[in-house]
């Protein structure tokens, strides 16, 4: 199995907490800015309510007094148009979105149909009103006065379906942010746990480096990590280095052992030459020839003994150095 490397879980780590951070803050702010934009709808939505009444209270006034000044009752009108469009297919000036569910179009579709009919009565008023035409204006006076509760009701139900439908919105709104914030809170939790055990990798790591330093040199043995991809990493170069601080050891040791046997060969050696020599006759000559044999032998013995002195201050610089580090430690 591949291991992740302590910068690469970190990047990973902090990568998907800031993911995680901007895309909760701006979908939060996305859809704070949908609810402003709904008020504004509902607001709409409850006005229509307030010009049917206007309309109807205007005409009722005109009716009694026989006053001519339609200027109210057109304006109310001209608004209530105004308004049942951005209601049914939004505007892109106020960012007002159309109608958002197929319940809310069926039912505006329905207060369109139902208001022509009352903006055409409306219209015909103000004709019989100015003509002074009295059967008209009694007929057209019945027809406002049953049907205004019944166009009031029909933008009623508008209102109330948007109203349902914001509050189904909000309400998966406080659920979304509910829901990513503990994700968030999970999250930050396990990214902790997870620096948590980089620190415990690291310092098990300084353990056991700190233990190199209390191991006698000849003791010395290879550090075993599984945790991240650098922690072994530096591992390895530390079991390479006492490899080959344990391969000089071995062979420094077996070298001084070779060296002393060779040593003690000889000097056994020499000494069966002098017994040889004092059981011969013709001495001169042998003892001539042994002579050189012998200095040779002296010689090689020398050259062993140097080898063996130059292997101990080998060994005792090694121990040096082991000694060092435990005063460094300590």
């Amino acid at each position: 199995m591949k291991k992740i490397s302590v910068s690469q879980k970190i990047k990973i780590l902090g990568f998907f907490l800031f993911l995680s951070i901007f895309s909760v803050i701006s979908i939060s702010i996305y859809l704070n800015q949908l609810n402003i934009k709904d008020a504004s709808v509902i607001n709409i939505a409850g006005k229509q309510r307030m010009l049917t009444q206007k309309i109807t209270k205007n005409i009722f006034y005109l009716y009694q007094t026989k006053s001519y000044d339609f200027k109210e009752i057109n304006e109310a009108i001209n608004e209530f148009n105004f308004g049942l469009e951005i209601l049914k297919n939004g505007n892109e000036i106020l960012k007002i979105s159309p109608a958002p569910t197929q319940n809310i179009i069926n039912q505006i579709s329905k207060v369109t149909n139902f208001w022509k009919l009352f903006e055409d009565n409306t219209k015909a008023f103000e004709t019989a009103l100015l003509n002074n035409d009295i059967a008209k204006l009694s007929q057209l006076i019945e027809y406002i006065y049953k049907n205004n509760n019944l166009l009031l009701d029909e933008v009623d139900e508008v209102v109330s379906l948007y109203t349902a439908h914001f509050e189904e919105k909000t309400a998966f709104i406080k659920n979304f942010q509910f829901l990513s914030f503990a994700f968030l809170f999970i999250f930050a939790l396990y990214s902790l746990v997870q620096l948590k055990q980089i620190e415990a990798h690291a310092r098990e790591f300084i353990q056991k480096y700190k233990n190199l330093g209390n191991t006698e040199i000849s003791e010395l043995e290879p550090i075993q990590i599984d945790s991240e991809k650098e922690f072994i990493e530096m591992a390895d170069d530390m079991n390479c280095f006492i490899d080959k601080v344990n391969s000089v050891v071995n062979y420094s040791q077996t070298a001084l052992e070779q060296s002393q046997l060779a040593s003690q060969k000889l000097e056994t050696l020499t000494e069966e030459f002098e017994d040889i020599i004092s059981e011969l006759e013709n001495k001169s000559e042998v003892i001539k020839q042994i002579d050189m044999s012998e200095d040779i032998a002296i010689e090689s013995s020398e050259n062993l003994l140097k080898t063996t002195k130059k292997l101990n201050d080998l060994k005792t610089q090694l121990d040096s150095l082991l000694q060092n580090c435990q005063n460094k430690n300590t």
